[in-house]
């Protein structure tokens, strides 16, 4: 199993949370991680951070986590994503999701309709373009070039260093799950607990099947899974850091009607917790919507607590099937980030796994 590490967005902690990133990253890439991965929601973009951040490390691939569908049309993401590519010289991973509804309607004027089949079209196009081929697509959502104008079919300028750049999906929901084993090359997870991962695996291999792939194998898929990463000595102080971030998720991403965290948190079996997470959320008592986060579900979904419980959890998630773990470090400074960032990596070394 590999390790990777979550570095966010960039404005949402200080001003600082740039050299503070370029320093996690500096550090993974030391420690032996394979990958990075970078956020968007509106606010920084990833290829503008990828491009720079990407030019301080060495060995670590990029990631975005994700390129916002709804942002761009799917030519101009495979343009970024070739560029991207050379700049990195073959280590960027073009993750893809289509946010949700709040963002893709209110920020970017894009309706939130047949998520699956917007999707679909939109890696089909994109592996077009890689595949050095002049696009031409007749879809319901995407009609390349435009049937009543002078537009014609193009073939990508700048191809990327290699053929294929991988392509993650950012799924939730059981039908997503299992569009992402059927068109992509891996699955980004996020608030992945193994007790339940195998509901997952089977979802995915059903979408492997669907694409040739014999018995749904998983064999050269990447199931990268998000963990936070919390060291204390005390298990209730390493947990409580992750509370607020969960809350948001769980209480706050999405309307109360629509908010895929919070249905995922309640396929967990955390109905009852996950309504009181969004009820307190929503009513602006972001404080108590933390401390509502029940326990068990952040030592399900995370790493918290001392050191020496860090290698249990390694273990789990690969006996799981995880094959990349992407953290998220919490400390109370830089400095116990980045400790542990390079912590994480000394355990998973020594237990085989790094």
């Amino acid at each position: 199993m590999k390790l990777g590490i979550n570095l966010g967005y960039w404005g949402t902690t200080g001003t600082d949370d740039l050299a503070a990133m370029k320093a996690s990253a500096t550090a993974a890439d030391q420690s032996g991680y394979d990958v990075a991965w970078l956020a968007e929601a509106y606010g920084s973009d990833v290829p503008s951070l990828a491009a720079y951040l990407s030019a301080h490390t060495t060995n670590l691939d990029w990631g975005s986590a994700i390129l916002q569908i709804p942002a761009r049309t799917p030519a101009m993401t495979a343009m970024t994503a070739a560029t991207l590519d050379k700049i990195t010289g073959g280590r960027f991973r073009l993750g893809l999701g289509v946010s949700g509804p709040q963002v893709s309607e209110g920020w970017h004027g894009v309706r939130f309709d047949d998520p699956l089949g917007r999707t679909r079209e939109y890696v089909d196009i994109i592996r077009l373009a890689f595949d050095r081929k002049n696009v031409e697509y007749h879809g319901k959502h995407f009609e390349l070039p435009l049937p009543d104008g002078p537009g014609k079919s193009l073939r990508l300028l700048l191809l990327p260093e290699r053929a294929q750049v991988p392509i993650y999906l950012a799924a939730i929901g059981p039908k997503n799950m299992e569009l992402t084993g059927e068109i992509a090359d891996g699955w980004l997870g996020i608030f992945v607990s193994p007790d339940h991962l195998p509901e997952q695996l089977a979802q995915l291999r059903t979408g492997r099947a669907k694409a040739g792939h014999e018995d749904g194998s998983l064999d050269g898929f990447d199931v990268a899974a998000s963990a936070g990463l919390s060291i204390a000595d005390d298990l209730d102080t390493a947990a409580d850091r992750l509370r607020a971030n969960a809350a948001l998720y769980v209480g706050g991403m999405g309307s109360r009607k629509k908010n895929f965290y919070n249905a995922l948190a309640r396929r967990m079996g955390f109905e009852q917790a996950a309504q009181q997470v969004q009820d307190l959320y929503l009513d602006r008592k972001h404080r108590d919507a933390a401390a509502a986060v029940p326990r068990d579900f952040i030592d399900q979904t995370s790493l918290v607590g001392p050191r020496e419980h860090l290698a249990d959890r390694l273990h789990a998630y690969a006996e799981a099937g995880v094959t990349t773990l992407n953290v998220s470090p919490y400390g109370d400074t830089l400095e116990d980030r980045i400790a542990s960032v390079r912590t994480l990596a000394e355990v998973a070394r020594a237990e085989g796994l790094g």
